[in-house]
């Protein structure tokens, strides 16, 4: 931040003379997110990036980029800012000597995120004062890492004419706040995904990428769980790739080919009365046990972690704030390193 090469360093006026808000800021450049293109972002003074195209109250939740989420109040001092910069191959934004309340006396946090156009996110570390691990998530979480997830209709329990909006977090990367030391840094590459696949072909034949599937009345690939999972559901895009073969297949008439084909359609038969039947115990068990989790969590959970976030606990949110005007006497003359 400190080299004039690396572009012109704005302090956010607003961010940096308030507490617990948050600011979209338009990118110069698409940034690719799990697969999603972003133009646009929201910082918040807590040492953390938003994502999400819808903000709320509870922007900690999830959907976001965080190098060090905690109960930062850049009002504190003047010295205190929230600084940011866009080069057209970097974003990036520094929190520069927050506090955090009742902590003041142990002096400032100085930390960063860039964010590259390639989709590589990196924090980095200059003065974290206090081991993180020790910091009180009372008024406020502490984490760092990635999350992101999705949005989809629920039918709402007071009228089926008014369905609701729940998010479901569908990936998450969590940092060992410990290792977050003085002159640290950590650096995510990102890995392929099946929105990254254009073609029906490539979709289903790609080795980069596993679970992938083809709509053809989206023309998308994708597995079922990113932004896109509603018009997935709305278009019955499941259903349709559970189908989807290559057109060009060709198949061996050897009597051995047709004896391991007779075999597959034997196992695959078996298979299919044994997914049959427990789907129906499934069935039984929520319609006889109603405190149960809910159907949608039992079918459609991925991996290990994916709760249904509905944001009903009461926590101190923040607000998000007009941008406009925030540039005054706000420009940072960089100065040689």
């Amino acid at each position: 931040m400190n080299d004039v090469r690396h572009g012109q360093v704005r302090v956010h006026g607003i961010l940096s003379n308030s507490y617990k808000q948050a600011v979209r800021v338009a990118l110069s450049f698409d940034f690719p997110f799990y697969g999603h293109y972003l133009r646009q972002i929201t910082i918040a003074t807590g040492g953390f990036i938003f994502t999400g195209d819808i903000t709320h109250r509870m922007l900690t939740a999830t959907q976001y980029i965080a190098p060090l989420m905690a109960n930062f109040d850049p009002s504190y001092s003047k010295e205190s800012t929230v600084q940011y910069l866009d080069n057209g191959e970097v974003f990036v934004v520094q929190w520069e000597h927050v506090r955090i309340p009742g902590k003041e006396s142990v002096g400032g946090f100085t930390f960063q995120v860039a964010l590259h156009k390639t989709g590589t996110i990196t924090f980095s570390y200059r003065d974290i004062p206090l081991s993180v691990d020790v910091i009180s998530s009372a008024e406020h979480p502490v984490k760092a890492g990635l999350s992101d997830a999705f949005m989809v209709m629920s039918p709402s329990s007071q009228s089926a004419d008014l369905p609701r909006q729940m998010i479901y977090e569908y990936h998450r990367v969590e940092i060992d706040v410990t290792k977050i030391t003085n002159y640290s840094a950590v650096e995510f590459t990102p890995l392929p995904t099946c929105l990254l696949h254009d073609s029906c072909e490539l979709c289903l034949s790609a080795s980069q990428t596993s679970g992938c599937s083809w709509c053809h009345v989206l023309q998308r690939c994708s597995d079922g769980m990113d932004r896109h999972r509603q018009e997935w559901l709305d278009y019955a895009c499941a259903e349709e790739s559970q189908g989807a073969t290559f057109p060009d297949v060709k198949t061996d008439s050897s009597t051995k080919s047709v004896g391991f084909a007779n075999t597959g359609l034997i196992a695959g038969l078996a298979s299919a009365l044994v997914l049959l039947l427990a789907l129906i115990l499934v069935s039984l068990y929520i319609s006889y046990h109603p405190s149960a989790v809910s159907p949608l969590y039992l079918i459609q959970r991925r991996k290990s972690y994916w709760p249904s976030l509905k944001f009903q606990k009461q926590e101190s949110g923040y607000t998000e704030v007009e941008g406009g005007g925030h540039e005054k006497d706000s420009i940072v003359e960089a100065g040689p390193c």
